[in-house]
């Protein structure tokens, strides 16, 4: 090593040095992080989750630990107030409605972005001293019936493998996954194993052609909730052809009668494949000795989401592939600490440590350890019976932690109206405004990532440490701090004396030691006496440990059961089915990921993916507005037209909330329906009517400030120089200038006005002090022009004529929409690169630096050389 070499390298180690070892806060990959209180964000090149690769929102989290519109101090009804002032209220309300109305009439409802610790001490203070179960979490939202499925499969709430069988496998289906947007870390690490191992195989079992979809040898287009017709007729084969493991069913497993018996009794054609696609797909699967199958929201989201995991398990079953390197079924969930939650007890008819609300001894166990007045002796109610709870005025206080009901549940307008009927309620969060804080009696500041201090559990069940790198600000609190200090309020200060989420967690710990007679899987020996301040990511009941390879289940027998399992009726109704999910680089309802400029420079705006034959039906053009309604309510959506949809079937995502819309809550149409075992609602396969709004203009803005969602249609999103929105009207206003100031929020101000009659177009600029601060266009057509560049023209001093232009001269080229959101390349940039002779992903990347961060957008450049390279082949 030279001395320049070995000063470089120095240098990287101090500044390494100087960051904090965090863990990311989205999805439940549980990806290591190295993070800066000046927003230097880097993957952790040593946390085994992730080996230093980070997604686009896990990069762009330093854009997000600012202050602006965060929650500083306790509010009472809108009003600054102290802690002493709003816990005294809030255990008074509490305390009167359990002593008025009993136990059952008090609510919590919280969140996968909580921490263990948080999620520990809240289950005691309800599970155990307020003596109910009505506890529930978002989580139920996203993998209750993966917890439904494995506890009937396996007697125990277990995920048997590890993130190493994905590199292991020599066959990996995805089901309902759309795995390079949602879980791209993970998406990347099969990207690499497959390169390395070209033998490997990819099967995409979707009713949508995903950015999952460019990575597969196989797309498995099934009608929505084929998959459990698609899995009876493969177990069915399984059985037909010979390829059951006879010695593995007959030691370990019950049930195999049955469940064969029941799966050969359906039609795998319900599953909407054609004999053809059946057979490839049977053969590949029974001839792949390793095989690991990956599901999640398109399997879990369903009215029959807890047959669909166990039409999964009880092929892997029944065939001895599970618990081995590269073998078995991998539920990846969708949040940072779902995992967490599940074990300690967070949803409400689960106990800490994997154990059983139902089970006397159980109880008897967990109260004896906390020395608790009560226990909840029966399950308490799951999130949409909660909020129908609420609704119906049985539930008196209602505390929300961390999360958005009022967007992300079921019925979402509904679920607003029940909280508000709710006589008093709290809610803890981060920002000032949610639609769901904006319903509350109390706010609470808690403190978010990088203020906060804890751990977290990922899909394969390794502990990893969140730490604090950042002082929280203004009067925030922990989560655990706030619910300990509650606690101690309604008189039970004693049981939740905590000085530290060190001594939350070891606690914790010792009720796993203190239950291990019951034989659970939940096996935290390996932290006892561990250092929390230095505590490295780890799996349990240990690193690299998969279950059930030789059997040992949690079933009273120790056998694992296979599951007779009944395909639902196919779809026979006329009409469109709603499929909801998420984006690449949003999350949730953007309460942190809309903070991030970058972020929403990708897709701004909420839309709906449409088949061209559907649109051409709807006489609907690229850009028009599609407006969908039934009888729980409505959303108006751009429409985009595009064969990633199936005919009949429309995809939006579920991220934007009335803060940033109007007309963009999803969830407004999602019905109320939910898997009977498991309690998790049906996201995937929602009828709704559809038909072209019919706007009388539309309108796009930028500005510095901060621009108001209203009118018709709306969506408003950050930008790198400001925000930026969308907009339409169903009639035009008789002032363009005042409409446009009063979204803008500007008023005195210097406006140049340019109007061209004949096209009926309208285009406004505002300049303060010779500062371009705002720009406005309307059209009676979707708007056209370079959003890209109007945007990056705010801030400057850019002369009238030239910043309502709408296009950029020859000597600015216009980068178009951003497809990288990591390093901000734009669609026109990589499309001249592109013609320019970047032929592959690869070359692409060297040109223009697009998929080099990340990785997240290589199945969309792969599209975007793919469609240049169309017409030269028709040449």
């Amino acid at each position: 090593m030279t001395g320049r070499q070995d000063l470089n390298q120095t240098l990287t180690q101090a500044a390494t040095a100087a960051l904090t070892r965090t863990t990311c806060p989205y999805c439940g990959v549980g990806c290591g992080v190295l993070a800066g209180a000046d927003g230097t964000i880097k993957g952790d090149p040593e946390h085994p989750a992730n080996f230093g690769r980070l997604c686009s929102k896990g990069a762009a989290l330093g854009q997000t630990i600012d202050l602006e519109g965060r929650l500083l101090t306790p509010r009472i009804k809108g009003q600054d107030a102290t802690w002493d002032e709003t816990l005294d209220l809030m255990a008074d309300k509490f305390s009167t409605a359990i002593r008025d109305h009993g136990p059952d009439s008090v609510a919590f409802y919280i969140s996968g972005q909580l921490l263990t610790e948080d999620y520990y001490v809240a289950n005691k203070l309800m599970k155990g001293f307020i003596g109910a179960a009505n506890i529930d979490t978002n989580s139920r939202l996203c993998m209750a019936s993966s917890v439904a499925g494995h506890k009937r499969a396996f007697g125990s709430d277990t995920v048997p493998g590890t993130y190493a069988d994905l590199e292991e496998a020599d066959l990996v289906v995805l089901v309902g996954s759309n795995l390079a947007w949602c879980h791209p870390v993970l998406h990347q690490r099969i990207v690499a194993a497959k390169a390395a191992r070209p033998g490997l195989k990819v099967v995409n079992i979707d009713p949508r052609k995903t950015a999952t979809t460019a990575l597969a040898d196989l797309h498995l287009r099934i009608v929505p909730d084929g998959d459990v017709a698609l899995f009876n007729g493969l177990l069915a084969h399984l059985a037909d052809s010979g390829q059951l493991d006879d010695d593995y069913l007959a030691k370990h497993i019950t049930g195999r009668r049955p469940a064969v018996t029941q799966a050969r009794l359906g039609d795998p054609l319900e599953s909407g494949l054609t004999e053809a696609e059946l057979a490839q797909f049977y053969q590949l699967w029974a001839g792949s000795q390793k095989v690991v199958t990956v599901y999640s929201q398109g399997v879990n989201q369903s009215q029959c989401g807890t047959d669909k995991v166990n039409a999964i398990l009880n092929c892997h079953l029944a065939t001895g592939r599970i618990g081995k390197p590269g073998c078995g079924p991998f539920s990846v969930t969708g949040q940072p600490n779902a995992m967490g939650g599940r074990e300690v007890g967070g949803l409400s008819n689960m106990l800490a440590n994997h154990l059983d609300i139902e089970n006397p001894d159980h109880r008897a166990s967990v109260q004896s350890f906390w020395q608790s007045p009560t226990i909840c002796a029966q399950p308490g109610l799951k999130a949409v019976d909660l909020f129908q709870a609420c609704a119906s005025g049985k539930i008196k206080a209602l505390w929300v932690m961390s999360t958005n009901p009022a967007v992300s549940l079921p019925d979402a307008d509904g679920v607003a109206a029940a909280i508000a009927k709710v006589p008093f309620v709290a809610v803890s969060d981060i920002m000032a405004r949610t639609d769901t804080g904006d319903l509350a009696d109390v706010l609470l500041p808690a403190t978010g990532w990088g203020e906060k201090d804890g751990t977290v559990t990922n899909s394969e069940r390794r502990i990893s440490r969140q730490r604090a790198f950042l002082a929280a600000p203004g009067a925030a609190r922990p989560d655990w701090k706030i619910i300990c200090d509650l606690a101690a309020r309604m008189g039970w200060g004693a049981a939740f004396d905590y000085a530290s989420p060190a001594e939350v967690f070891a606690e914790y710990v010792a009720l796993s030691a203190a239950t291990a007679d019951f034989g659970r899987d939940l096996d935290l020996s390996i932290f006892a006496d561990v250092d929390y301040a230095n505590l490295l990511p780890t799996q349990w009941p240990q690193n690299s440990k998969r279950f059930f390879a030789d059997g040992g289940f949690f079933h009273p027998n120790g056998k694992g059961r296979m599951l007779p399992i009944t395909a639902p009726e196919p779809i026979r109704r006329a009409g469109f089915n709603l499929n909801t999910g998420r984006n690449r680089d949003q999350w949730h309802t953007m309460t942190r990921s809309g903070k991030a400029p970058r972020l929403g420079a990708h897709l701004a705006e909420p839309y709906v993916e449409i088949h061209p034959q559907d649109a051409q039906a709807l006489s609907l053009s690229e850009g028009d507005l599609l407006a969908l309604d039934n009888r729980f309510g409505g959303a108006i959506l751009r429409a985009l037209i595009t064969d990633r949809s199936a005919p009949g079937q429309l995809f939006a995502p579920m991220h934007w909330t009335r803060q940033q819309s109007t007309g963009g809550c999803i969830n407004a149409l999602t019905a109320p329906i939910v898997d009977p075992v498991s309690g998790q609602p049906a996201s995937k396969r929602i009828p709704v009517a559809a038909k072209r709004f019919d706007a009388a203009w539309f309108g796009f803005a930028a500005a510095r400030a901060p621009i108001r969602p209203m009118g018709a249609y709306s969506a408003v999103a950050r930008s790198l120089t400001g925000w930026q929105g969308e907009f339409a009207g169903a009639e035009s206003p008789d002032n363009w200038q005042a409409l446009a100031q009063d979204l803008l929020g500007l008023a005195a101000c210097e406006v140049t006005e340019m109007q061209d009659p004949n096209q009926g177009q309208t285009r406004l600029a505002f300049y303060q002090d010779g500062t371009l601060v705002g720009l406005f266009f309307a059209s009676p057509v979707p708007v056209s022009l370079a959003r890209a560049f109007a945007i990056s023209l705010i801030g400057t001093q850019t002369p009238p004529l030239a910043a309502l232009a709408g296009r950029s001269g020859a000597d600015q080229p216009d980068p178009g929409t951003t497809v990288c959101a990591c390093l901000n390349v734009g669609i026109n940039t990589l499309r001249a690169a592109i013609a320019a002779g970047a032929a592959t992903v690869e070359t692409l990347g060297l040109a223009t630096c697009a998929g080099t961060s990340c990785g997240s957008c290589k199945p969309e450049l792969a599209s975007l050389i793919t469609q240049h390279s169309i017409p030269m082949a028709a040449e």
